[in-house]
């Protein structure tokens, strides 16, 4: 599992880890039933505490993203539609918000906006 933790970074390791596997479910690239490296072994591979994994497996546990079981490690769950379909929302209002931005500098009132969106649907 390729995670890249920024230790610089204000948001907290345990959270980064969180959102790279739940990026990394999303993606497809981790499928229900692969299991996660061992608490140990990625709090070695990361170098960090292995309490910080703990939490962050704990914390995907509970959204329902991973199983753990006891002597067995800890799987993925998959994502569900619902979870997927409000990433992509997320991703794209992410996306229009920076658009929004961009058009107030240029000037454009929020009918140009909408207009040039409506002309890029038509296409």
């Amino acid at each position: 599992m390729h995670l890249i933790i920024n230790t610089s970074s204000m948001v907290p390791i345990y959270e980064q880890i969180i959102a790279g596997i739940k990026r990394m479910i999303i993606e497809g690239e981790l499928k229900n039933g692969d299991i996660l490296p061992s608490v140990r072994t990625l709090s070695k591979e990361l170098k960090i505490s292995a309490l910080t994994v703990k939490k962050a497996y704990d914390c995907l546990e509970e959204e329902g993203l991973t199983a753990t079981v006891h002597g067995k490690g800890t799987y993925v769950r998959g994502a569900s539609d619902e979870m997927l379909a409000e990433h992509r929302r997320f991703e794209i209002q992410n996306e229009l918000e920076k658009t929004a931005k961009k058009a107030a500098q240029y000037g454009m009132t929020k009918e140009e906006v909408t207009e040039l969106l409506q002309l890029i649907y038509e296409e």
